[in-house]
This record gives C-alpha cells, structure tokens and sequence, in this order.
C-alpha cells in the first residue's frame, strides 16, 4: 500500500445502497438477502474511519422503483448519524435491462432531500453510447 504523509493509504469502502428497505433491496440485489439493512448500517457504524474519511454509499435510481422522495427520506433516516456520502447514478438503460432511468426532475428533488442531510452528489453517465457505462457491462455470449 501507498503511503501518504506517513500514515499507510488504504481502500475507501463504496456500498451499494440501492434501496431505502429490505424488501426493495432483496428484489434488486438477491444476495442483500444474506444482510438486512439493519445488519449492514451496525457494520458501518463500526467501521473504523479516519477524522478525514467518510463511507460512500452507491444508490441506482429506478424509475418508479426505488426514486421516490419517500425513497429518499428513508435514506436519509438509514444513513443518519454516519459519516458518509452517497453517489447518486441514475440508471443507464441497455440491452435486457427491465428498468428505466427516471426524470431528470425526479432526480433532482431526491438529490435536494438527501443534501439537506448529507453530501450527495450525481455521476455524470459516460459509456452509455457503447453499452458500457455502470450497470450495462454484462457478458456477451458467442
């Protein structure tokens, strides 16, 4: 591992939020099954952070799945009292994907109710032209 100013770099921890309650995020991400939201925010309030470092929480928006600002206020409500920030993607449609990306308007107003809380910020899509941009990289059969 690098180091930096003395003290040892090490990886920054991304989860994958995705979802405001168990029930969406089992839907979404059959293997959460394993570890409800309850589980995985007591890890990451034992996570040992550095005064500097936050934890990153990744959330796909779905239009009409998981977008909604009650959707967003559940968020706000999981990830209280943690020192973190959430990279909000909105989804990057492709081939044999069964979700839609949402409005930009929806996003927005999710954005605003998570940054009275917390750092949020939107990812800028790259790749979708090629089918390679977050969510669409999938294996191609030949």
């Amino acid at each position: 591992m690098a180091e930096l100013g003395g003290e040892v770099a090490r990886p920054k921890l991304a989860v994958s939020l995705n979802a405001s309650t168990d029930e969406q995020r089992c839907e979404l991400m059959p293997i959460t099954r394993k570890y409800p939201l309850a589980d995985l925010i007591k890890a990451c309030r034992a996570y040992p952070l550095r005064p500097w470092e936050r934890l990153t929480f990744e959330y796909v928006l779905l239009k009409g799945v998981n977008d909604s600002d009650a959707d967003a206020r559940r968020v706000v409500r999981l990830l209280a009292h943690l020192n973190c920030k959430v990279n909000l993607i909105a989804l990057n449609p492709g081939p044999g994907i069964a979700y839609e990306t949402p409005e930009p308007e929806r996003v927005a107003s999710f954005q605003t109710i998570l940054r009275k809380s917390m750092p949020c910020f939107l990812r800028k899509p790259r790749g979708r032209d090629i089918f390679a941009a977050c969510g669409q990289l999938k294996r191609i059969s030949h």
